[in-house]
């Protein structure tokens, strides 16, 4: 067990307030489990915990998934003689030094998360899990960790005192205090050469720049979007999909910034939960191109609402006043037409109309929508 001393510090640096993506116990003992898993960016469910696999082979036994800070995560071999369990936290391999970080996953599901990351470095070269960490290596990570705060407001003055076009986001101390990763985010190049020059005089460490986009960013610092929940990318999204224009466009959204655009000021990546779906449903509505032809006038198409399946239409000569139809009796229409018959009228096929207004009020244009696409 820690000695009384050594219990109190640690106690003293957790009253701290630390995004690491966890919760640290009080006291700590070394084998302790303390993640959190209500905390946790980027958490995930074993769901072969309980699976006995026709694989067996020692090394995917060994593998282990550990987090670091927010959604920072790597993956390890550790030892044989060394008994881990989820939870557990253990001083890992780093480039110079070692690190400090928890365990998530553990044997055949790492290799799973490998592949679904694109994780490609080989068994051979991959890093490994020194052992559990001890009361001395939690001290030195917490009193790490109580300088980040600090290096990051530092680090953001001297970069504009620089005149450096960057934003810096994120500050990460490696576990045994040596070295520092700089999150900044930037519309092109950065010369940081001297930044990188005066943050080692400054702080005493190593220092890594390191570049991300601004959906990284969101993933990174975590915040809850406008449904009310935590924001996907920082919950369960590792890997990004390309959001286009034509997603909005399919589910006929209005081009709104407020409501498309996400934390990262980018289209929101829910935009793409539901497209494949809204095409699939778009096949069976017809050409929005087609003029329905009534004895009455003509009528042009003026929006679909495809969930309920109806379409909207309205006589060229009264755009302002619109008629859905279901969109079965909108094909029935076209085919009478092509017969070259007119119906008597819309009116007659109409289950509800509406009396439409051009408001653009808080709307975007088309060259502005693209702009929030990747």
């Amino acid at each position: 067990m820690i000695e009384n001393q050594d219990k109190k510090n640690i106690q003293e640096n957790d009253e701290l307030t630390f995004e690491r993506g966890c919760k640290l116990c009080q006291e700590y003992a070394p084998g302790q489990k303390v993640l959190d898993k209500s905390a946790c960016k980027l958490n995930q469910f074993d769901w072969m915990k309980d699976y006995e696999g026709t694989d067996t082979t020692e090394v995917k036994k060994r593998l282990a998934e550990v987090r670091f800070k927010n959604d920072r995560k790597d993956y390890f071999l550790y030892p044989e003689d060394l008994e881990l369990e989820v939870g557990e936290m253990v001083a890992v391999e780093a480039a110079i030094g070692h690190d400090i970080g928890i365990v998530t996953l553990l044997g055949e599901i790492v290799e799973h998360q490998m592949k679904r990351k694109k994780y490609r470095t080989p068994l051979a070269e991959m890093k490994k899990i020194y052992r559990r960490a001890r009361p001395a290596d939690v001290e030195k990570w917490l009193a790490a960790i109580k300088l980040e705060k600090g290096t990051l407001s530092r680090t953001r003055v001297i970069a504009e005192n620089l005149g450096l076009e960057m934003k810096l986001n994120d500050v990460e101390y490696q576990g045994d205090k040596t070295k520092a990763i700089f999150y900044y985010t930037a519309d092109g190049r950065v010369d940081f050469r001297e930044l990188i020059k005066k943050l080692a005089e400054e702080f005493h460490v190593r220092v890594e720049m390191r570049q991300i986009g601004v959906r990284q960013e969101s993933a990174k610092l975590g915040g809850l979007g406008s449904c009310g929940r935590e924001l996907c990318c920082a919950s369960w999204i590792c890997d990004f999909q390309s959001v286009t224009t034509s997603a909005a466009r399919v589910q006929q959204l209005s081009p709104n910034p407020q409501k498309l655009a996400g934390m990262c000021g980018k289209l929101k990546c829910c935009l793409n939960f539901e497209y494949e779906a809204y095409v699939e449903a778009m096949k069976a509505f017809p050409d929005t191109n087609i003029v329905l032809k009534f004895q009455s006038g003509d009528a042009i198409h003026q929006k679909d609402d495809i969930l309920k399946g109806i379409a909207w239409y309205s006589y060229t000569t009264d755009r302002s006043n619109i008629m859905a139809i279901p969109v079965e009796k909108a094909k029935e229409i076209i085919a009478l037409n092509k017969k070259g018959q007119k119906p008597e009228k819309l009116e007659d096929f109409a289950i509800t109309t509406e009396q439409h207004t051009n408001n653009n009020e808080g709307f975007i244009s088309d060259d502005d929508l693209k702009k929030m696409s990747d």
